[in-house]
């Protein structure tokens, strides 16, 4: 798969080349001058326009599950279209229900659904590791899902320290029910024709092996599956933010290793800081959205002090009592770097004692518009619609945990390219 860039006049023209097909699709540039044609594209984006597609090739159905805001399901939906798709997003899934609303509100969801994976589906496992398999095939118990025909894609990023809490009390002790699992049923029980399981990557040493066992469910399930930590600065993100990510494709056929090797050859360098929030500087918000939090005086007289000498992480005897010793943690009361990318944005997005927040060339931490341009959400996603009042500990939960839309849409990418090559296959075989 090849990816080009060209600016045309005012717009920007993007080709996607899979295989002997060419699809295309532009955008009105608005990008600052002087940066390649796919930074132009990428921030224009992020300020808010959208691509035209040159043509419509068909429509991809989705469900997202543990969708929080959208973030995934954003990369999905630009992954799509940059392969000229409509996304239908037939049901997204979370127990946050204003979370749930903003992903219906901003992807145009047809079944947003506020409740636990672990009443959607019925399932056991019989075995650990690659070896696993269902004991019988995962069932939908949901009439809300029950009617969806098709799902082309299935995401999910289930937190991996939870257990499913199934109606058997064996199976809600039985360490193999975790949420990973669980995910990977649900996918298999909406007969998905891919799955993607995004986490972080820790969850690889998980001491219940839920990564080993969903590959061996996945595969004695009819899919091909792959693996991959991919990096979010190796994408040109304006962020370093590293998540796994498990992806099975029904009736695949490619080796283990094949996501690593996509995300090798679609490697791009990580943008700065400044590339994401460079206009939104000295923005005039009239609501938190571009207003920072004010400081406590203490944390006050820390912001005044990087500037005042001209460093970005604050020494130990500035620091609380219980860093003045020394600390690993020195990104924590830290100024960003204005050149380089983020470091990774977490719910801790409104303080300096959470992280390296504070705003490059402004004595302040970064606004929630800002964080949310690191993360990856362009301008016209919104996080305040009518009926969901906008808080300032609920955003930063809603941005921070997301994850970031340049990941969903290399791996997004990976998929669809995989389905493509299956549909091949198939048609050969027949």
């Amino acid at each position: 798969m090849k990816q080009h860039y060209e600016e045309i006049g005012s717009e920007i023209l993007r080709q996607v080349i899979l295989g002997n097909t060419k699809c295309e699709s532009r955008i009105r540039n608005i990008a600052d001058h002087g940066q390649d044609a796919e930074g132009a594209w990428w921030q224009s984006v992020l300020r808010g326009e959208r691509p035209r597609l040159e043509t419509v090739r068909g429509k991809l159905s989705i469900v997202d599950s543990f969708c929080g805001s959208g973030g995934f399901a954003l990369g999905a939906h630009l992954a799509a279209e940059a392969l000229n798709f409509r996304t239908t997003f037939e049901a997204a899934i979370d127990t946050d229900e204003a979370a749930v609303e903003i992903h219906r509100h901003n992807l145009a969801t047809k079944r947003p659904i506020s409740d636990s994976v672990t009443r959607l589906v019925d399932y056991s496992v019989s075995g650990l590791g690659e070896g696993a398999n269902f004991g019988y095939d995962p069932e939908i118990i949901s009439q809300s899902l029950s009617s969806i025909r098709t799902t082309d894609l299935f995401i999910a990023g289930p937190p991996c320290q939870g257990h499913s809490n199934l109606n058997n009390h064996t199976r809600r002790q039985d360490p193999r029910n975790g949420l990973y699992v669980t995910s990977v049923a649900l996918g298999v029980a909406l007969k998905a024709r891919a799955i993607i399981i995004e986490n972080v990557p820790t969850v690889q040493n998980s001491h219940r092996d839920v990564v080993a066992t969903s590959i061996g469910l996945l595969r004695n399930a009819g899919y091909a599956v792959t693996s991959a930590v991919l990096k979010a600065d190796d994408f040109g993100a304006p962020q370093r933010r590293n998540r796994h990510f498990l992806v099975g494709i029904l009736a695949g056929n490619f080796a283990e290793s094949a996501l690593s090797e996509f995300s090798e050859e679609q490697r791009r360098s990580g943008r700065p800081l400044s590339w994401a929030i460079s206009d939104l500087v000295d923005l005039d918000g009239m609501t938190l959205w571009d207003q920072a939090p004010e400081p406590t005086p203490i944390n006050r007289s820390r912001i005044d002090y990087l500037f005042d000498n001209d460093i970005y992480d604050l020494p130990d005897h500035q620091r609380p009592d219980c860093h003045k010793n020394g600390t690993t943690y020195t990104s924590v009361y830290g100024r960003m770097y204005w050149d380089r990318p983020a470091q990774t944005i977490t719910t801790g997005i409104g303080t300096p004692g959470q992280g390296r927040y504070i705003h490059p060339t402004r004595r302040r931490v970064i606004t929630p518009h800002e964080a949310a341009r690191i993360q990856g959400f362009p301008d016209w996603f919104d996080f305040a619609p009518e009926t969901v009042p906008l808080k300032r500990k609920n955003v930063a939960k809603w941005v921070g945990d997301a994850v970031h839309p340049v990941l969903g849409y290399m791996v997004g990418m990976f998929a669809l390219r995989e389905l493509k090559q299956a549909e091949v296959s198939q048609s050969i075989a027949a």
